[in-house]
């Protein structure tokens, strides 16, 4: 795993929402650091998801693969009331959306109970940083094929060995992202196995975290061809 120089990150922002960077610049640095699949996420709610989208699908239409690089574009639901986040998912993947995430519950915001179990029967792709997630929940995303998140953002993190152990035992599969708000977020993959690591995982169970996303690319790049 150490000799792994490529990673794929599925969960950052550019200032399309509460990001710094241009997404230019965020796929510009990410690349620079062994990315190889980027998807761009921006904070969203019924307000400004087509704002959102509108603005990330013309970037990467436009100039998605001039770094030789898969580019997603997609949102990240965020405080959305667990009863509209089915509805709200369903307008992303229409208005274009090719990844869609929601804002898990995590240790330090006040997320709505309930915003987990909605997001996984709603079958969104992925569930960020879902600290307080219960076994059933984690069975769940197992049979649902909803990605569960470690995270390496600060704060958010602290859930990262409750995720990790509920996944094992329920047979979620896991990506490792860092939810990028700054070029100070983004790591290159040998700080995502640290984080895996420090997360309780085993070497063979990143191995599969990295099988994980290489699946993800080519599905996505599939898409996109």
């Amino acid at each position: 795993m150490n000799e792994k120089s490529w990673f794929a990150d599925f969960h950052t922002h550019t200032i399309f929402s509460d990001g710094e960077l241009l997404p230019s610049e965020l796929v510009q640095r990410a690349h620079e650091l062994g990315c190889a699949c980027l998807a761009i996420t921006d904070h969203a709610d019924s307000s400004n998801l087509d704002f959102v989208l509108s603005r990330l699908l013309h970037f990467v239409e436009e100039q998605g693969r001039d770094w030789g690089m898969l580019v997603v574009p997609g949102v990240e639901l965020t405080h959305v009331p667990p009863v509209r986040i089915e509805k709200l998912s369903r307008r992303a993947r229409e208005m274009g959306a090719r990844w869609v995430v929601v804002h898990g519950e995590t240790l330090v915001e006040p997320v709505a109970r309930g915003t987990n179990r909605a997001a996984l029967e709603a079958g969104v792709d992925l569930l960020a940083h879902p600290g307080l997630i219960s076994l059933e929940e984690a069975a769940l995303a197992a049979s649902t094929g909803v990605f569960l998140e470690l995270t390496t953002r600060n704060g958010h993190s602290l859930g990262n060995g409750r995720v990790a152990k509920l996944a094992r035992e329920a047979g979620a599969k896991l990506l490792i992202n860092t939810d990028s708000h700054g070029p100070q977020d983004l790591l290159e993959a040998e700080s995502r196995v640290r984080v895996g690591l420090g997360a309780g995982m085993e070497r063979e169970e990143l191995d599969s975290v990295w099988r994980n996303a290489l699946e993800l690319m080519e599905r996505l790049g599939a898409k996109n061809s």
